[in-house]
């Protein structure tokens, strides 16, 4: 048995089809003097992302899903999720976890309702549950990861590169890649 961790966003959920990647990463963190910091929004803010939360545009990653439900019916690892959505999207993020039945998919789900730094968030995570395999679209995050878990293999989930970056982290354009 191995334990596997999964994202949420951009592995089974799709972000917005009019905001570009690179403009949510922009709003969501950001590196002081080397460190990674992410940023809790103000209240203003929160009512954006909440509109930007809506199912419509979040749209599933089907072809993650079903490979998702793939693994899960074969009942050979332990999958968890492990998101760092935060507590004001709480609501949301439960709502689009029933109507995919994603929690169907999972041993259990981790949620940053705490507001918790997403990347010390994930750490903590990962090291209670002994994860052995780790899938997330945030490079930053998984660097930061690879370096405090070097026991555990992290997958960057991208479109564009596919090679190693560090001895345990691994940049990958398909789920199934993990497992190549």
């Amino acid at each position: 048995f191995m334990n596997i961790g999964f994202d949420l966003d951009k592995v089974f959920i799709g972000y917005p089809f009019f905001l570009p990647d690179f403009i949510i990463d922009r709003l969501y963190k950001k590196k002081t003097n080397g460190e990674l910091i992410y940023r809790i929004p103000k209240k203003p803010e929160q009512l954006l992302r909440l509109l930007i939360h809506h199912p419509l545009l979040r749209q599933p990653i089907k072809e993650n899903i079903e490979f998702m439900r793939n693994l899960a019916s074969k009942n050979t690892h332990r999958h968890y999720l492990i998101s760092s959505r935060l507590g004001f999207l709480k609501n949301k993020t439960l709502n689009i976890i029933k109507k995919h039945k994603l929690n169907k998919l999972f041993e259990d789900l981790y949620f940053n309702f705490d507001n918790k730094q997403a990347h010390l968030f994930k750490n903590e995570i990962i090291q209670k549950l002994k994860i052995d395999l780790y899938v997330d679209d945030d490079r930053e995050l998984l660097i930061f990861l690879a370096k405090k878990n070097p026991k555990t293999k992290f997958f960057w989930l991208n479109k564009k590169i596919k090679k190693t970056l560090e001895k345990n982290l691994f940049a990958i354009n398909t789920l199934p890649e993990m497992f190549s």
